[in-house]
C-alpha cells in the first residue's frame, strides 16, 4: 500500500508491505501521490496496489487512466476527505474522493470565492496580463511545476524544444508558460501541486483556477470525474458543444 509514512522527524512517500509497518503510516500533510503509482505499476505489471487518496489525486488518477499510464482494476483506493480548510486553500469544488474511508465530507468551494481569482476577474485584460506578465519574470525555468504535475505525461516536452521555446533564457518567454497551460488547461485538478513546486511563488493555482473554470462553462466538463468522459478539447462541436448550446 502507498501512503505517507512518518519516520526520522520526516514525512514522505513510502510502500508498505508489511502490516506492522502501517503504524507509521500519517495522512498528512497532502501530497500527491498519484505519479507514484504509476511508477510502481510500471515496475511490477502482475502486481496490484492500494493508495491512499484525496479528492484531486483520485481524479488524477482518472486522468492518467484516459492516458493510458495507469490500470484502475490494478488500484484500490482508500479515500480521505480533506478538511474545509484544506477546500477553501485549494479553492477545490471536490474536496472528497468518490469513496469516503476516512474524513469527513465538507462543501467545496467554488474557484470564484478564491480572493486572488476574484481581484484578476474584475481587472480588466490587459491589467491582468500585466499582472502575469510581472509574476512570469521570476521563473527561473527550473520545470518544477512540469515535473510534480500528475498530469504532464508526455515524453518529450514541448517547453524543452527549441522551436516553441527559446534554449538558454531565463526567464523564459511568454510562450513558455502559455503552451503548458494549454496542455494540461483540460487535464487540471487544481491539486496545486504546480505551485506547491515553484521556488519563486508564481501564483499558479490561481491561473488555472480560472482555464478550469472557463472549462466548465463553455462545456460543463470537469476534468477527473470519469474516465469515460473525453475531453472537448479534442473532440469536435458537433461531440461535445458549448454548454449554451453552440456549435449544435
Amino acid at each position: 500500500m502507498l501512503g505517507l509514512r512518518q519516520a526520522h522527524g520526516h514525512v514522505g512517500p513510502y510502500l508498505f508491505t508489511e502490516a506492522g509497518d502501517l503504524a507509521s503510516l500519517v495522512l498528512e500533510p497532502k501530497h500527491m501521490l498519484a505519479p507514484i503509482c504509476q511508477t510502481i505499476l510500471s515496475e511490477f505489471p502482475e502486481g496490484k496496489l492500494g493508495v491512499v487518496v484525496r479528492g484531486c489525486e483520485q481524479r488524477a488518477l482518472t486522468e492518467m487512466a484516459k492516458l493510458g499510464q495507469v490500470d484502475l482494476d490494478r488500484l484500490v483506493l482508500i479515500g480521505l476527505a480533506c478538511t474545509s480548510a484544506m477546500a477553501r486553500e485549494c479553492a477545490c469544488a471536490r474536496p472528497y474522493p468518490e469513496h469516503i474511508d476516512a474524513g469527513e465530507k465538507t462543501d467545496g468551494v467554488s474557484p470564484t470565492e478564491d480572493g486572488r481569482v476574484r481581484e484578476l476577474l474584475s481587472m480588466e485584460l490587459q491589467d491582468r496580463l500585466d499582472i502575469w506578465q510581472e509574476a512570469f519574470t521570476r521563473c527561473i525555468k527550473c520545470y518544477g511545476c512540469r515535473n510534480a504535475c500528475p498530469v504532464c505525461i508526455c515524453e518529450e516536452c514541448t517547453l524543452q524544444q527549441a522551436c516553441w521555446v527559446e534554449q538558454g533564457r531565463i526567464p523564459p518567454s511568454l510562450p513558455f508558460h502559455l503552451i503548458r497551460f494549454y496542455h494540461v488547461a483540460d487535464k487540471c485538478l487544481g491539486c496545486g501541486a504546480c505551485e506547491a513546486a515553484c521556488p519563486m511563488d508564481i501564483p499558479l493555482t490561481a491561473l488555472h483556477l480560472l482555464f478550469r473554470e472557463r472549462l466548465r462553462e463553455l462545456f460543463a466538463y470537469e476534468p477527473g470525474l470519469d474516465v469515460a468522459h473525453r475531453s472537448p478539447l479534442i473532440t469536435s462541436l458537433q461531440q461535445a458543444p458549448f454548454a449554451d448550446g453552440r456549435g449544435e
